[in-house]
């Protein structure tokens, strides 16, 4: 309990360099999350609306899981460097996984008869992806960065290692900080942690058709089961 104590402490003693550092993890983590983003989503729209590429929205998926995040910083070492891209990079791969699939997922798992109706009023097939089935599959969609953003967050805390900044500095250094400082600064990683989770939650919620938000959300596998067995309102539930 004492560690604890001390730990607020230090928070309220070091309140500058622990805000400086949270700024640094911040724009690691939300520069990763962008990369990912920028690439995932216009793919995962496309092929969830052509309903192709059910096999690699699982192996990425798979893959994506699998992949140390050590590992991939420890292999940019030797194309990037150390630094703030080198770590973008990892985290950028690791965000992509959830955000593809869901959104994959989330697409293609509309309800046909919506899509054909829609069709056979002589929409485009970008007004059918835009005003139609994006809105459906919204949910899903905003689940998959949800958990991308709070896996991101969490993990480059090890970028520190890196020389990519942000609380993981003081986390690893305990020489430095001693136990209340990285305490301190594992508490302030949690913070942001549960801040992105509240904030994406909400927003789900908010694009959830008001009749569907009751449902009982989909387990940590929703976004790999095949588009029959998956309802595109329905939100992912990370553990």
């Amino acid at each position: 309990m004492s560690t604890f104590v001390d730990a607020f402490r230090f928070i309220g003693d070091n309140a500058a360099l622990l805000l400086s550092k949270t700024g640094e993890h911040l724009e690691l983590s939300f520069a990763a999350l962008g990369i990912a983003l920028f690439l995932a989503l216009p793919l995962g729209l496309w092929l969830g609306h052509r309903h192709r590429g059910l096999f690699l929205a699982l192996s990425v998926s798979s893959v994506g899981r699998a992949l140390p995040s050590l590992v991939l910083i420890a292999f940019g070492l030797t194309i990037l460097g150390i630094g703030f891209w080198n770590n973008t990079a990892a985290l950028t791969v690791l965000a992509i996984p959830s955000i593809l699939t869901n959104t994959y997922f989330g697409i293609s798992g509309v309800d046909r008869d919506v899509v054909e109706a829609a069709r056979g009023m002589g929409l485009s097939e970008s007004q059918i992806l835009f005003n139609v089935e994006l809105p459906l599959g919204l949910p899903l969609v905003i689940a998959g960065i949800r958990i991308a953003a709070i896996f991101v967050i969490a993990t480059a805390t090890i970028a520190a290692i890196a020389g990519g900044g942000g609380l993981g500095e003081i986390i690893v250094n305990q020489a430095s900080y001693r136990i209340e400082g990285v305490v301190a600064g594992a508490m302030c990683v949690a913070a942001l942690a549960l801040l992105a989770e509240v904030t994406f939650a909400a927003l789900q919620r908010a694009v959830t058709p008001r009749g569907l938000r009751n449902t009982p959300p989909l387990g940590p596998g929703a976004a790999v089961l095949p588009p029959g067995e998956l309802s595109a309102t329905q939100g992912a539930h990370l553990p």
